[in-house]
């Protein structure tokens, strides 16, 4: 393609893409699509001649979109949203663009710069306090994970990355029964074995008890365990449920054990004043993570990893072989070394996008009108004799389910929602997700999608209660 017929396909797909976002709640939200459907509408081998940009562009729209589940439908109320914005997706356009590996300092002075200072942007606007360092990782799963190794390697006094593992270390790491499963992960890559994760009991929110906590680090030392690591929740996945910080730190400074926080979602409403309550204690944290690219109108990925010990995770994680070594390292922050990759994108730029153009206030206006939506399904839900809610609303997650008059053996309730989950999704007009609390399948429902409103939510739960009808008969 030369550069005349860039300029040509680029307008245009420009234009798609200003169609696609102004027109996709007029999509279904899930495929109407079974397995092997989309790749059997593409060839067993590539092409040996490149093709005409017209045909590859046609293929797309009609391979492929019909195939794809819209996230950026204000009728996806699954999972939690990845949702996007305009001024996100011109800065993944430009950073595209450039194509520039942001590894050090020097391979792009800017792209260092920006996030550096983004991310001491971040730092204020979640309250967070100024003895926090900020670098974007890809997700909370490799922030996590690099908690972990950081962790692990200030503990055994750098040892391991030097030597590996001697087979004396007994480490342990904690987390919540409602503790997220990349967790699970992230203790089996950092080497310390499944086996080592300690799943602490939550209360009838599903926090985390710090009783329990403390109870389980102290039976641990009593075998002989070292605690390594307590990973708290702000918002678990399930429930959005928020584990005390301050007193499960209290634990962690007795026992000398390194505190991360997964506020991944929810550490988004941090933006409010009013929901720092939920941060209580953060000061006294190691490390902290939240992800912009979950509820703060920023495309996947970027993941904004906060830590104490700058000096530690750079430690862990550096490595300078001479074809990388430059004359201002001493001076600079080379973020090659602040994580597990090597190679970096420039992530920062499509934060810095979002941030410019929404600015505080317009943020702030976003988070408080989907708190709002959430507490509007809560109390339909509330009002609806035939459903009842399954877990305490904090954000703009409601958790609930069909609970027809008459019906009461666990087994059958189950059975109903998973049918009514699946009648709805398979419907196309809007899109659930399921958890399990207590033992319960449990519908889940979260209007954080970056242009979702009222009159969405409201034609969300009138399908939800008619389907229900639907399979009660």
């Amino acid at each position: 393609m030369n550069k005349q017929d860039f300029r040509k396909y680029a307008h245009r797909a420009a234009d798609w893409m200003a169609d696609y976002l102004e027109g996709v709640e007029s999509m279904r939200v899930k495929p109407d699509v079974q397995p092997g459907d989309i790749k059997n509408q593409l060839p067993l081998s590539p092409p040996q001649q490149g093709e005409d940009f017209e045909r590859i562009m046609a293929d797309f729209q009609s391979v492929i979109v019909p195939g794809m589940t819209h996230w950026q439908h204000p009728m996806f109320f699954g999972y939690f949203p990845a949702n996007n914005s305009e001024p996100s997706v011109l800065g993944e356009m430009l950073t595209a663009a450039m194509g520039a590996q942001c590894m050090v300092w020097m391979t792009s002075p800017a792209a260092e710069e920006l996030e550096e200072r983004v991310m001491e942007w971040m730092r204020q606007l979640l309250g967070l306090p100024g003895t926090f360092t900020g670098v974007i990782q890809d997700s909370s799963s490799s922030a996590t994970l690099v908690a972990l190794l950081t962790a692990r390697e200030r503990a055994s006094g750098f040892a391991i990355n030097q030597k590996g593992f001697s087979g004396a270390e007994r480490f342990r790491v904690y987390k919540s029964t409602q503790g997220h499963s990349s967790i699970d992960k992230d203790v089996k890559v950092a080497g310390l074995g499944i086996e080592n994760l300690v799943n602490v009991a939550v209360d009838e929110q599903y926090a985390m008890i710090p009783g329990a906590l403390e109870e389980a680090i102290r039976k641990d030392v009593e075998a002989g365990y070292t605690p390594l690591c307590v990973v708290a929740t702000i918002g678990t996945t399930s429930s959005t449920a928020v584990d005390p910080i301050e007193a499960v730190a209290e634990v962690c400074r007795r026992y000398k054990c390194w505190l991360h926080i997964d506020a991944s979602f929810a550490g988004t409403a941090l933006l409010l004043p009013e929901m720092r309550w939920m941060s209580r204690g953060v000061e006294y944290a190691d490390s902290f993570v939240v992800n912009p690219h979950k509820w703060m109108f920023t495309n996947f990925d970027c993941s904004c990893y906060f830590v104490q010990d700058k000096e530690a995770l750079v430690r862990t994680f550096s490595i300078l072989p001479e074809y990388l070594r430059t004359g201002v390292d001493a001076v600079v922050n080379n973020y090659r070394d602040w994580g597990v990759p090597l190679g970096r994108r420039f992530r920062s730029l499509k934060l810095w996008f979002v941030l410019r153009s929404f600015g505080v206030e317009g943020l702030q206006c976003k988070l408080r009108d989907h708190i709002a939506l959430g507490a509007w399904l809560e109390d339909a839900v509330r009002s609806a004799a035939e459903f009842e809610l399954m877990a305490p609303r904090y954000l703009n997650l409601v958790c609930f389910r069909y609970h027809p008059s008459g019906v009461d053996d666990e087994g059958t309730l189950d059975r109903l929602n998973e049918m009514l989950m699946e009648q709805i999704n398979e419907g196309g007009r809007m899109f659930l997700s399921q958890t399990r609390l207590n033992g319960k399948f449990v519908l889940r429902m979260v209007a954080g999608q970056t242009n979702v409103a009222l009159r969405h939510v409201q034609q969300a739960f009138a399908w939800v209660r008619e389907a229900a009808a639907s399979v009660r008969s």
